[in-house]
């Protein structure tokens, strides 16, 4: 009997996750890349290295997706299971730390914090418009100071003085910054005072009236810097725990809560050498004017989305695409 197993992918604005799940729930295979403002393409990519790290035997016999783009992908890969990302990052963190109580999620250009309670997530919030507390703004000010975005943990530690950088906002942060680094002030000092940035902002705007308990579990691209961790140490006076695999939680929630369906026939991997195609039209069937999102394979119709009433659905949505 060909051993079974579930696939999860994470599309998300920034970086696109998948991964590959034994029966036990054990990570087989895995990839991380940029999403590139195109998910399609990004899933595909996927699941071409995905396929490359895995026995031709294996069958996979459940489907899951999330992030922002999770029904985009879901409708290409026709995913069983489609979540939005509190759901698919609980359920991943929890199969790995069933005692945790909080979530710190910090990715490339959002943040979240989810609040567990017996295993049952009770309260959670997610960044609005400020992108001061996320990976993107990390990079970028990484680049203007010539560093390497993954040196930037390691210099970070090694600061006794770190500089006090506005977390208000990205406006703010980047302005301070360039003014203390014309101050004078130490290359370390700065990426210090940018890692403490990072855990303030995020305390003070998406976890802003929560009830922090631990166990803490830190996850996303920016639990790998190892600066922002001990600033959230600092800031929480206590254990941050942060999961080697914490990139990828997504993806594995997205996968565990894909198992059990009872698919016809197992995935098939060359769906990522197929044709697909998105288009956006305006419905003129009411005074809505839904913007409807349209999703073809091949030329085939496989779903849509954006429409407020009937008028917008099936054959007339896709006429009115011209």
């Amino acid at each position: 009997m060909p051993q079974t197993a579930s696939l999860g992918i994470d599309v998300g604005s920034v970086s696109t996750k998948g991964v590959v799940l034994d029966s036990r729930g054990r990570i087989i295979a895995a990839e991380y890349l940029w999403t590139e403002g195109d998910p399609v393409s990004a899933a595909g990519k996927i699941l071409l290295s995905l396929q490359k790290q895995l026995p031709a035997s294996l069958s996979i016999r459940s489907v899951g997706t999330t992030g922002s783009a999770r029904r985009l992908v879901g409708a290409m890969v026709e995913a069983d299971v489609v979540k939005n990302e509190i759901t698919a990052h609980a359920k991943g963190t929890l199969s790995r730390h069933p005692d945790v109580r909080t979530i710190i999620e910090i990715g490339g250009q959002d943040s979240k914090i989810i609040l567990i309670n017996d295993g049952i997530v009770v309260d959670y919030a997610m960044n609005t418009l400020c992108a001061a507390g996320t990976g993107a703004f990390l990079s970028s000010q990484a680049k203007r100071l010539g560093i390497p975005v993954e040196e930037l943990g390691d210099i970070a530690l090694s600061s006794a003085h770190p500089a006090r950088i506005a977390a208000r906002c990205t406006v703010f942060a980047e302005s301070d910054l360039v003014h203390k680094a014309q101050a004078g002030y130490a290359k370390e000092d700065l990426v210090a005072g940018l890692c403490n940035a990072i855990a303030a902002n995020y305390l003070n705007n998406v976890a802003k009236g929560k009830q922090i308990a631990g166990p803490i579990v830190f996850q996303g691209g920016v639990s790998k810097n190892k600066g922002v961790v001990r600033a959230f140490q600092m800031e929480l006076a206590g254990e941050i725990q942060v999961d080697p695999d914490g990139h990828l939680m997504g993806a594995v929630g997205a996968a565990l809560l894909s198992k059990g369906a009872k698919r016809a026939k197992p995935f098939a991997f060359e769906i990522a050498g197929l044709s697909f195609e998105t288009r956006a039209h305006t419905c003129t069937g009411c005074a809505n004017h839904c913007e409807i999102v349209s999703f073809f394979r091949e030329g085939r119709l496989l779903d849509y989305w954006g429409n407020r009433c009937e008028r917008g659905q099936g054959g007339r949505g896709v006429a009115n695409a011209g």
